[in-house]
């Protein structure tokens, strides 16, 4: 494929990101048509072009969002079509994180709906969709696992990926953790309550450089100067 070539379906791929953004924000028949547009469009690059990860992860993301908006067996279906084209995105591009995360929550969402028991193979599922995103990069899925821990009555563990998304900056906000419903079944236990408290506690600033020592800016805190640009859900 030339350069050229590549070039423009890359223009296109980003058009389809937009068009499931305009997707996700659209209800009724709308929704449908571009739903069903980007779709094709995701297909259409998938075949034969060095893109086709990450148009399988767009299209399985596109996928797990339309999802959302359904019920029963529709939703079912799309949830698994959401996990296959995740699958398919790894199989290509095993270090594809947001595909290992979103494949966890696709398979979550799906238990949700079936309403099954917290020991099925689906929450099994999710877990190690979980921990492959956690091998890409240490933390990245941690809260999730906790979320599934604190459904299967694992104290132990939920406290443990907890902490462990928090040393790795992956934790959300406080609100956002009492608030999340995965965690209801811990969030009276004096563990869960210390813990929250540890997350008011102020950090240590670093000890400052001695006299003679010279100040180096890393590239981190470089970039933190520079303007952050919009990155891709």
């Amino acid at each position: 494929m030339s350069l050229l070539d590549s070039l423009t379906k890359k223009s296109r791929l980003n058009s389809y990101i937009k068009q499931t953004a305009q997707a996700r924000k659209s209800e009724g028949a709308k929704a449908e048509h571009l739903f069903k547009t980007v779709y094709q469009g995701y297909a259409d690059i998938v075949s034969g072009d060095p893109l086709r990860a990450e148009a399988l992860y767009f299209w399985g993301h596109a996928l797990l969002h339309q999802a959302k908006t359904k019920a029963g067996d529709e939703a079912a279906r799309l949830y698994r079509d959401a996990v296959a084209k995740f699958s398919f995105c790894m199989t290509i591009e095993p270090n594809y994180l947001a595909a290992a995360i979103d494949g966890g929550v696709a398979y979550m969402d799906l238990a949700r709906l079936q309403g099954v028991a917290y020991d099925d193979e689906l929450y099994s599922l999710a877990r190690k969709e979980f921990e492959k995103a956690n091998a890409i990069q240490a933390g990245a899925a941690s809260y999730n696992l906790a979320c599934i821990a604190a459904l299967q009555g694992n104290s132990e563990a939920c406290l443990k990926a907890l902490e462990n998304a928090k040393n790795k900056g992956s934790l959300p906000d406080a609100s956002d953790i009492l608030n999340d419903p995965d965690l209801v079944s811990v969030k009276d236990q004096d563990w869960f309550l210390q813990f929250m408290e540890t997350l008011n506690e102020p950090k240590q600033a670093d000890a400052p450089p001695s006299e003679n020592q010279p100040v180096e800016e890393t590239k981190a805190e470089a970039e933190e100067k520079a303007p952050a640009s919009e990155a891709s859900e």
